[in-house]
């Protein structure tokens, strides 16, 4: 599976941004989408993240600001944030689990919130 992302930039706090993500190759068997980010000198950190049934997962800290979504005829997944906070500024990833369990990753972009 290959992921792009899109979407990234700089913005405003305050402000919202859209990131997309499509997968190629064996994209049918991909299972679980979604989207980590990575701060300067911190970890790695889940987003959130959506099953093929539905289920999603955010963190904490984006609840009630992010929107998760997918489009299976597109392969792609979204995330939309909103009321952007200058801790949002990481590199975000886009992340793909399949049925077999193995794990993708995509080139991050860089999201950059000021206040």
């Amino acid at each position: 599976v290959q992921l792009q992302a899109s979407g990234g930039g700089s913005a405003q706090a305050g402000g919202s941004l859209r990131l997309s993500c499509a997968a190629s190759g064996s994209s049918n068997e991909i299972n679980v989408m979604g989207w980590y980010r990575q701060a300067p000198g911190k970890q790695r950190e889940l987003v959130a993240i959506m099953t093929s049934g539905g289920r999603i997962n955010y963190a904490d800290s984006v609840k009630g600001r992010a929107t998760i979504s997918r489009d299976g005829a597109k392969n792609t997944v979204y995330l939309q944030m909103n009321s952007l906070k200058s801790e949002d500024t990481a590199v975000y990833y886009c992340y793909s689990n399949s049925y077999y369990g193995m794990d993708s990753w995509g080139e991050g972009t860089l999201v950059t919130v000021s206040s």
